[in-house]
């Protein structure tokens, strides 16, 4: 018998569609991938290099729940030296991945009946992860007039008395848009003034491309923060992410941490170790750039095809296009367009119930040359 919650998780739409590219290129396809959030460019070097080491120095034992001291000081100093934010390394602590964090926030903030309110379009498993403590997930539609992000003034309309939490994303998936300092103020305030609880996702934060990236925690301390080694240090396979919480939850989540997962992978944590070094730094900052240099091929790109993308993305790695000019059916016109021209993208479904047959989601973790190729292709499918 299988519990009654499993009935509101859906499935990760993407995955299915990965797999089916994976089995056309197990063919001889070429396949132009554009739909997994994944970045194409290895982990950095000094970072390999790290976890060897930890690996051949015995480094695989269990480590504390909460993470290893060396990183979560070194995680705290990273706060201090790219924002000013004078951070207690005792507030950080080290998880299986962003997941991890997500799921321990969730679990001893959130009651059984009570609600999360967060945007749609939003990253799916937040909303599941609700769902997995018995709280209630609410999605409120949001579009290209406050750049898809809640504002202060709709989590004021939408409060009920059983809201318990308001989480936000900046930069945000899907559509890599950020919340300005002086909302995000206005945000926090009006969610202590109801007596909830902020949980803001920075996991894209070192993506920022068009302006001086902030952390929360420059809004205020009582907040929690969710941010991982997966997207801006390219270590999705290593698992490994942190939560930063207010003092009065440590010990909550760390005996949590200890029952659940007990703690995150050891020589992950070593090597991550040597993601705030000077020559792993270098290497992340210029794939920055790249990263930026793809979108400012791919957003015109795409809007001279008839996709809509009203809001400049200014992070993350992804385009959020409205296809109601192309299609009105993103799901379908997502697999036609893998089987036909060998170009995976994402299709609205995965996001939420906001006009999601209008929209796909195009991640430019690819190089240049393939993105100009899937371009092509998908113009040739536009126009059969």
């Amino acid at each position: 018998m299988i519990a009654d919650r499993m009935a509101s998780i859906r499935p990760f739409y993407v995955m299915e569609l990965l797999a089916r590219a994976r089995e056309l290129e197990g063919t001889g396809r070429s396949i132009i991938h554009m739909e997994v959030g994944e970045p194409d460019f290895a982990t950095p070097g000094p970072i390999i290099e790290a976890g060897k080491r930890a690996l051949d120095e015995g480094f695989t034992r269990y480590t504390p729940a909460v993470g290893i001291a060396e990183l979560r000081a070194a995680i705290a100093g990273d706060y201090l030296n790219r924002y000013g934010v004078q951070l207690d390394p005792g507030r950080v602590l080290v998880t299986p991945g962003s997941s991890g964090a997500l799921q321990l926030v969730m679990s001893i903030v959130v009651n059984p009946g009570e609600a999360v309110m967060m945007a749609d379009p939003g990253y799916p498993c937040n909303r599941h992860f609700v769902r997995l403590v018995s709280g209630e997930p609410v999605t409120v539609p949001v579009g290209p007039e406050t750049g898809y992000q809640l504002t202060a003034e709709i989590i004021a309309r939408e409060w009920t008395d059983n809201m318990r939490a308001v989480m936000v994303a900046s930069p945000s998936n899907p559509t890599g848009t950020l919340i300005t300092r002086e909302e995000l103020t206005k945000i926090h305030r009006v969610v202590k003034a109801r007596g909830g609880v902020l949980i803001v996702d920075e996991i894209y934060l070192g993506l920022v491309y068009a302006s001086e990236p902030f952390t929360a925690l420059e809004v205020s301390d009582d907040l929690f923060i969710i941010n991982s080694f997966s997207k801006y240090y390219g270590m999705t396979g290593w698992r490994l992410g942190w939560m930063v919480a207010p003092e009065t939850h440590i010990g909550a989540a760390d005996r949590l941490a200890q029952n659940i997962f007990l703690s995150a992978p050891t020589p992950a944590q070593y090597a991550a170790l040597a993601a705030f070094g000077a020559e792993t730094q270098r290497i992340v900052e210029q794939r920055r750039e790249a990263f930026r240099e793809r979108r400012d091929y791919l957003l015109p790109a795409l809007r001279g095809l008839g996709f809509e993308i009203p809001v400049e993305p200014e992070g993350a790695f992804y385009l959020y296009a409205n296809c109601r000019k192309i299609t009105g059916d993103s799901f379908a016109f997502a697999y036609e367009l893998l089987e036909t021209e060998g170009v995976a993208i994402t299709p609205g479904k995965d996001f939420g119930d906001n006009l999601p047959e209008q929209h796909v989601r195009f991640a430019y973790t690819t190089s240049m040359e393939k993105l100009t190729e899937g371009v092509a292709r998908i113009a040739r499918f536009i126009k059969r």
